[in-house]
């Protein structure tokens, strides 16, 4: 069977990818070709080669839970276009295509199929110091959300012998806490490009290490893309529910929750204690805002700063905000 490459006039390669524990199934197009192999080192290497001649347009497989990541990893780092996709939305596409019928094989050919119509903006992977870091920063949020539900238990429960239980439980998620900032600390300032990185976006008043972190350790393209694309990718882009001659308010959502959520309490704080944003808050208040919209507005803002002074690698005084 003949294959077209990115360079020919005719239909791109696109491959979808069904990631399951132990093996993996694939489906090209355009065509019929399908086959699996097993999710191992030799079969990952295996695919690689046989994918890399192809040179196809995308390389698509969707999230399961941790299955794909060494998949993409590998694919990926053998110079494959990998593109992690959002089950929701390729189970959706194939309701919308009245496909009922599921099997693994059936199932990436799905996904080839979602790719070649939804073509999802190829994106480069985390080196694997940025993965660690990343998988740091996510282990900090997990400890800090244990510890958020052991105190409120200890608020619930009277009884002393629990009181002590909860206690012991939290001293040790502490240690746990001091250990992981100790770790991405060591990571972050042993790293020269972070380093600079971190003391970059540290340098906007309401930004401290925690966000830094969070958005180096999540956000690899800050400073690559435009205001808007980054608001999208961080899900602070207004997006408007209408139908016909209605039309609704404006939402935000989808993108990087932890980016969200860390953008959030930065807009907080810096709706305090930065000048500029402050003065923002407060225009668009007084032009009669709610709270919570300008607050959104002020993390997009905040977001659209940190993006443009990674991108000019100067710092808050050197900008005009």
């Amino acid at each position: 069977m003949e294959h077209t490459t990115q360079g020919s006039t005719a239909t791109p390669v696109v491959v979808g990818i069904d990631v399951s524990k132990d093996r993996l199934d694939v489906a090209i197009l355009p065509g019929d070709e399908a086959f699996f192999v097993k999710r191992d080192a030799e079969g990952l290497d295996a695919l690689a080669a046989r994918l890399l001649p192809l040179a196809p347009e995308a390389v698509a497989l969707e999230a399961t839970g941790g299955y794909e990541t060494v998949v993409a990893a590998t694919l990926g780092a053998a110079g494959l276009p990998v593109v992690v996709v959002n089950p929701a939305q390729v189970r959706s596409f194939g309701r919308a295509l009245g496909q009922r019928a599921k099997t693994d094989p059936i199932d990436a050919r799905l996904i080839a199929r979602f790719a070649a119509m939804t073509k999802p903006e190829i994106r480069p992977l985390p080196d694997e110091a940025t993965q660690r870091l990343a998988d740091l920063v996510a282990r900090r949020r997990q400890i800090i959300a244990m510890m958020t539900a052991e105190r409120q238990r200890q608020k619930r429960f009277t009884d002393r012998r629990l009181q002590k239980s909860i206690g012991r439980l939290l001293e040790a998620l502490q240690r746990e806490l001091s250990e992981v900032d100790a770790e991405i600390d060591t990571d972050i300032r042993g790293s020269s490009a972070w380093r600079e990185k971190e003391d970059l976006l540290a340098s906007v008043p309401g930004v401290g290490p925690t966000i830094a972190r969070t958005l180096i350790a999540e956000m690899p393209e800050l400073g690559a893309l435009d205001r808007r694309q980054i608001a999208a990718l961080a899900g602070l882009a207004p997006w408007t529910r209408q139908s016909g001659q209605w039309k609704g308010r404006s939402f935000i959502g989808g993108g990087r929750a932890p980016i969200r959520a860390a953008l959030h309490m930065g807009a907080i704080t810096a709706a305090r204690h930065n000048p500029a944003l402050k003065a923002f808050r407060d225009r668009l208040l007084a032009a009669g805002k709610p709270k919570m919209v300008a607050l959104v507005a002020v993390a997009r803002k905040l977001l659209t700063i940190l993006n443009a002074i990674i991108r000019d690698k100067q710092p808050w005084h050197a900008q005009s905000a």
